[in-house]
């Protein structure tokens, strides 16, 4: 049996540059904290809108994540 020889391209060094990366990740930091906040400490003392409004809105991720909430 005779069987072609397929080429195979070389591999593509994957590089990330840091310059690049760098200002997605802080906006990724930051949207992230501020999820944290509104679903973990958006009750009580620390609430920033007045009403119950937000606190149901994540009230099941609230459980989910383990935050006590009552």
């Amino acid at each position: 049996m005779t069987q072609a020889a397929v080429p195979v391209p070389a591999p593509i060094p994957l590089t990330i540059p840091v310059r690049q990366a760098l200002p997605w990740a802080i906006f990724g930091g930051v949207i992230m904290l501020l999820l944290m906040y509104f679903v973990g400490a958006e009750q009580g003392a620390l609430s920033m809108f007045s009403g119950t409004s937000i606190h149901e809105f994540v009230h099941d991720g609230r459980h989910l994540l383990g935050f006590p909430c009552h």
